[in-house]
């Protein structure tokens, strides 16, 4: 079962509720959404346990004097399995994608200092298993940053 089309616009809200202030209590979240507190605290545990949520504090890497990188990886034969198993295993990979378009992988790294950054992509990315090259994206800044996504859910057309 597609997980999109198992949400209804309940879900949705909560999760919008919850983008907005992740502290938010239930009974906040049952005012605003006009529905029982009993029923936003059993969906909000029900989201959870479906690994559809997860409620975490997210730090800005930028704002603490860090290096951000975005990284595009490509792939040689058929190995990206192997490549996205040597890529876990280093601490400053923080995110792997698989990706259709001119990189097989996107990775974002975060470091110490441009130093830190060199050791990482020299050391780690470049000589990961099936690596044919890489292309790093600095980050210097991050106008916007969302996780909002239910709107999707919420205003889709439900004809579509």
């Amino acid at each position: 079962m597609n997980l999109r089309t198992a949400l209804d616009e309940t879900d949705a809200r909560i999760i919008e509720e919850l983008n907005q202030d992740g502290r938010r209590s239930f009974a906040e979240m049952a005012r605003n959404l006009k529905i029982n507190e009993a029923t936003v605290r059993h969906r909000y545990e029900r989201l959870v346990r479906r690994k559809i949520i997860q409620v975490v504090a997210v730090s800005d890497a930028l704002a603490l004097g860090l290096v951000f990188a975005e990284i595009g990886v490509r792939i040689r034969g058929g190995s990206v399995a192997k490549a996205i198993a040597a890529l876990d295993q280093i601490p400053e990979v923080d995110y792997i994608a698989v990706c259709a378009g001119s990189f097989d992988l996107l990775i974002e790294v975060v470091c110490l200092d441009n130093d830190h950054l060199y050791r990482v992509l020299d050391d780690g990315v470049r000589t990961a298993p099936g690596v044919d090259s890489i292309e790093t994206f600095t980050i210097l800044d991050v106008p916007k940053h969302s996780y909002r996504w239910t709107r999707l859910l919420v205003d889709r057309d439900p004809t579509a």
